[in-house]
């Protein structure tokens, strides 16, 4: 079986203005799109990898020959960080999460606000190409992030951190460029306003077990 790129779960322009459309279209048929199809490439031939789901498949990297462990790692990471990502945005979303997620976050990091800057930090300061993400560890909220298509899935070992993510957000230049050029705090402020925080607390309720 290979892996196949999701739809987007909205239209290209129903994130605007936060993200606009063109950035949209860019990032998900033509990066996200590149990623499916390499990692396809990659464990074409191996009728082991291709039975795994894309999250076995990036959870036990050391099972990966070494000959491809990088192309996968790469874009099996991409494909799965990608996935994820178009879940947790929606248009007339964003707004401050409530329920069990939210009073974890208030409990965690002091308020929402603090919680907030502590993410935006985990952001713009990834040096490079990454990811920040908020994640459930040993049932406690986390914030870390992560360089290039790592994620927390993979273990400390690989990707530095371990846990299940609830909310991440792509800081590659791809992600944002287009609009916001360098500023990339002020795309980071501006993705709060389409969070989907019902997927994200439903990530949560998960990651609980």
């Amino acid at each position: 079986m290979s892996f196949e790129l999701p739809a987007l779960p909205y239209d290209k322009a129903a994130l605007e203005p936060s993200i606009d459309a063109q950035t949209m279209e860019i990032h998900h048929d033509r990066h996200h799109n590149a990623y499916v199809t390499n990692l396809n490439k990659a464990i074409s031939g191996n009728p082991a990898l291709e039975a795994k789901s894309i999250d076995a498949l990036i959870a036990d990297l050391p099972s990966v020959p070494d000959a491809i462990r990088g192309a996968v790692r790469n874009n099996g990471g991409g494909h799965w960080n990608h996935s994820f990502f178009w879940t947790i945005m929606a248009p007339k979303s964003g707004g401050t999460p409530s329920g069990k997620l939210g009073e974890a976050i208030t409990t965690t990091f002091g308020s929402f606000g603090d919680f907030q800057a502590k993410f935006e930090n985990a952001g713009a300061t990834r040096f490079g190409s990454g990811w920040a993400w908020l994640l459930v560890n040993n049932g406690k909220l986390e914030v870390v992030s992560t360089a290039n298509q790592d994620n927390p899935l993979m273990g400390k070992a690989i990707a530095g951190c371990d846990g299940k993510p609830v909310i991440g957000v792509d800081v590659w230049e791809h992600a944002y460029y287009l609009k916001y050029q360098n500023k990339r705090p002020d795309y980071l402020k501006a993705w709060w306003n389409v969070v989907n925080w019902d997927q994200a607390a439903k990530n949560y309720e998960a990651a609980l077990g």
